[in-house]
């Protein structure tokens, strides 16, 4: 169930907030959800959820098939997810490094941020070769399991950082650590040489190497990486390509306004 904590210093407030609360239930795996569903996950009555539906309807925010009366989201999150990719300073800053890493090295080249357990896919540049990655804009992956989101766990406050720790690490592949003890290990030593590998710990036969940007105050708050197959992205092969990614990463950093 997704939990709402709501303070409402203004009128309206809990609409809203339980109007965001039914948007955010849809997800890859359940695109589509039926009313019942819906208010059991929000924890509102089936009257209530109604209603709200009903408004975020009106709006093109969500979509009802009225064939078998389930909903999914609508039109204009779309528009509104473009638009606010098309106003990030942080994707268009990055956008020339992806390219000019995506061409240097063959392979797709992604910018992702963190997002509570996770790491968001802001943008993506596919490589030369037509056997790529599988990442896509809007993805979520397990922040534990990638490059880029063990690039930014790195340089999180201690308390931040020790907090997504006590969360279950979840077993996404038989490379993938689970074990907060040894993740902190491997942290200290992406700290110490500035970039991250992620060695078939997101997907068997696919690794990647990621490198962390910071902005203008030296918080570190999204990622470069290189991925592709495991087949082309030898240990040797990461090695020779993370000196790119950290350079382009430095190179966003500075565009962010950090020295």
């Amino acid at each position: 169930m997704l939990k709402m904590q709501v303070n409402e210093p203004y009128p309206g407030t809990q609409a809203v907030l339980r109007a965001i609360a039914l948007l955010k239930a849809f997800s890859d795996e359940r695109p589509q959800l039926g009313l019942a569903e819906l208010a059991r996950m929000v924890g509102l009555n089936k009257t209530t959820t109604y209603r709200l539906l009903t408004a975020l309807e009106s709006q093109g925010l969500v979509a009802r098939n009225p064939a078998n009366e389930t909903y999914r989201l609508g039109p204009e999150v779309i528009s509104l997810g473009g638009r606010a990719l098309r106003a990030s300073d942080l994707r268009s800053i990055s956008r020339a490094e992806l390219e000019g890493l995506a061409r240097a090295t063959g392979e797709a080249a992604t910018l992702e941020t963190l997002v509570g357990l996770e790491v968001l896919v802001l943008d993506d540049v596919s490589g030369a070769h037509l056997v790529g990655a599988t990442q896509y804009i809007g993805a979520r992956w397990p922040v534990h399991a990638t490059s880029t989101g063990k690039a930014l766990l790195a340089f999180l406050p201690e308390a931040e950082l020790e907090a997504i720790l006590a969360a279950p690490l979840a077993q996404v592949t038989e490379q993938t650590i689970t074990t907060p003890d040894v993740l902190r290990r491997e942290l200290a030593s992406i700290r110490e040489q500035g970039y991250a590998r992620a060695v078939e710990e997101l997907e068997v036969g696919f690794s990647a190497v990621g490198a962390p940007i910071r902005n203008h105050n030296g918080q570190v708050v999204a990622a470069l990486s290189i991925n592709g197959p495991s087949a082309r992205l030898t240990p040797e092969r990461l090695a020779e390509i993370a000196p790119l990614v950290v350079a382009a990463a430095a190179r966003v950093s500075e565009q962010l306004g950090y020295k």
